[in-house]
């Protein structure tokens, strides 16, 4: 073997052992990017639940507000005083 064939010969190992790297390199990107994609959509899923129940808590304090103020009109009512006093 001539020292120019030694030489291609150890580009070509050099240069197969850089593209085994960067395939390891891209397959690992790619788990890691899966894994951030599900951990997004469980977010999503999450977020989408906290905000069903953050309107259903809207709706029954604006409820609860209602009721509280038709009792207390009511009970205003209750204690005026008759007319004839």
């Amino acid at each position: 073997m001539t020292d120019n064939t030694k030489t291609q010969q150890q580009n070509i190992e050099r240069l197969e052992a850089q593209v085994s790297e960067l395939e390891t390199k891209v397959a690992f990107q790619d788990h890691t990017i899966d894994q951030l994609n599900d951990e997004i959509n469980q977010h999503q899923v999450a977020i989408a639940k906290l905000q069903n129940q953050l309107m259903l808590l809207g709706d029954r304090f604006k409820q609860i507000k209602d009721d509280m103020q038709t009792q207390s009109q009511s009970q205003q009512i209750e204690h005026e005083l008759p007319p004839h006093y």
